[in-house]
């Protein structure tokens, strides 16, 4: 915990992205504030093709009316990681909207969070070397995101 009671500043880097939300998701059901720094240097596991090309085809999906109103696809690292802990979230019930607005997601270190502790999750940390592993950046540069 830091300085403001039940917020918790967690690090994102060279943590899996699937393990790092569920725990994310879990402390937020739970009451505490969450805030996640450097999103762009979470990974992702599995070959670098295969989830270059699952990504894309999910990109695909839209809807045939007016695509504004289809599925909005997340493309930088930040949004796609916010998007991967709502999917943890009962989003639609009320317990599940309060906690969604407890948590913040940042690309880097935003200004105001520099002197904090930042915490990692131990079972979320990189098993394997880490250039098996792909990237936020990595990804949201291939979907098409220019980054600031």
């Amino acid at each position: 915990m830091s300085s403001e009671e039940g917020t918790l500043y967690v690090d994102a880097t060279n943590q899996i992205a699937g393990r790092l939300s569920s725990r994310v998701a879990k402390l937020l059901l739970t009451g505490k504030r969450v805030i996640v720094v450097n999103s762009e240097k979470a990974l992702i596991s599995g070959s670098r093709n295969s989830v270059m090309n699952q990504w894309k085809e999910r990109l695909e999906l839209s809807s045939h009316v007016n695509p504004i109103y289809g599925p909005i696809h997340p493309r930088r690292p930040d949004n796609i990681l916010r998007r991967m802990i709502r999917g943890m979230v009962p989003r639609k019930k009320p317990k599940g909207v309060t906690a969604m607005k407890r948590l913040r997601v940042y690309v880097g270190v935003p200004a105001d969070v520099k002197g904090e502790k930042l915490t990692k999750f131990d079972d979320a940390a990189a098993t394997r070397p880490i250039p098996v592993y792909v990237t936020m950046m990595e990804l949201s540069r291939n979907l098409g995101w220019s980054g600031e």
